[in-house]
């Protein structure tokens, strides 16, 4: 009963953000430019949070998701301008390829561990955006224009959901396998756990995930071209999860939240702006190193959450 309290709190404050939000976008309270912004930072909430499912809580060292991202970027594109489907269609069609595009990946490598399996997930998303580059199907290199479909709406709800699927995911028995194995695969598959099972259905739901962040993403721009998602875009994501606090939902959603508003800012300051992002980022690990929360989540510090004991 205390748990679906506080679970009936949390949408109801999610829906007050919602609203407030909406109503000052529609008044013309925020512009363009803090919309645009709001929406991005969407986005990377929801790469950051679908990432933490692979690497924080199953613990495989993933460095491919902007491949993932790439695919749903390009799906959601075709079925917009090229088969003139409604929007919501395209990123339903956009996670379903990228957690199929998962699968294709994960059932092959996640049998490796550590630094083989990064280099194998970024070989991934480097062979998907060479393959776009050579497709003219969707414009090559030159890249693909695409109508703007995004709305706040959609992407707020699409954060939510993910944010809910994958916390729910994590408390459940399969979470809890995973857990398992992000702390030794060796004695959770000498439980009876089937690693590789429950590896692959935690890649193929953050692919899915990502796929969606793609679709979003590629709809609030108006041109969308495979230097996009880079190997450097990987890193990025990469960094929203490490600098939260590897386990830490909450601490992956703080950290997309402040670097995306730091990005925003900085974009004004191009000669100066990664070296400023790299300062941030260097002395929050030099004093901070498990992370903004470390492991734990951030209704510990407030009275419904869980006080005392080791938070997964």
């Amino acid at each position: 009963m205390k748990k679906s309290k506080v679970f009936w709190a949390y949408v109801a404050i999610a829906i007050i953000v919602y609203a407030v939000v909406q109503f000052s976008m529609s008044s013309g309270m925020i512009g363009s430019y803090y919309s645009n912004m709001l929406i991005i930072m969407c986005v990377n909430i929801i790469l950051a949070v679908s990432l933490h499912l692979i690497i924080g809580i199953t613990g495989q060292f993933s460095i491919g998701h902007a491949g993932f991202m790439a695919v749903g970027a390009y799906i959601s594109a075709i079925v917009t301008m090229k088969l003139d489907l409604p929007f919501i269609v395209a990123i339903v069609a956009a996670g379903v390829v990228a957690l199929f595009a998962g699968l294709l990946i994960g059932i092959p490598t996640l049998r490796l561990r550590g630094d083989y399996l990064a280099i194998a997930t970024l070989g991934f998303a480097e062979i998907i955006r060479i393959v776009i580059v050579n497709i003219d199907y969707v414009g090559g290199a030159a890249g693909m224009t695409v109508s703007r479909q995004t709305t706040w709406t959609y992407a707020f709800f699409a954060m939510v959901i993910t944010i809910i699927v994958i916390a729910n995911y994590t408390k459940s028995r399969h979470g809890r396998a995973c857990i398992a194995i992000r702390e030794d695969e060796i004695a959770a598959d000498a439980m009876g756990i089937n690693t590789t099972y429950y590896k692959v259905v935690a890649f193929a739901i953050g692919a899915f995930f990502a796929g969606v962040a793609g679709a979003i993403f590629s709809h609030q721009l108006f041109f969308i071209q495979p230097t996009s998602f880079g190997f450097l875009k990987s890193f990025d994501i990469l960094i929203y999860v490490v600098l939260g606090g590897l386990g830490s939902l909450s601490g992956s959603v703080l950290a997309a939240v402040l670097l995306t508003i730091v990005s925003t800012y900085l974009a004004e300051f191009p000669e100066t702006r990664m070296i400023i992002y790299s300062l941030v980022l260097i002395l929050v690990m030099l004093y901070r190193p498990t992370g903004l929360l470390g492991t734990k989540e951030i209704t510990q510090f407030f009275k419904f959450g869980k006080k005392g004991g080791k938070n997964v």
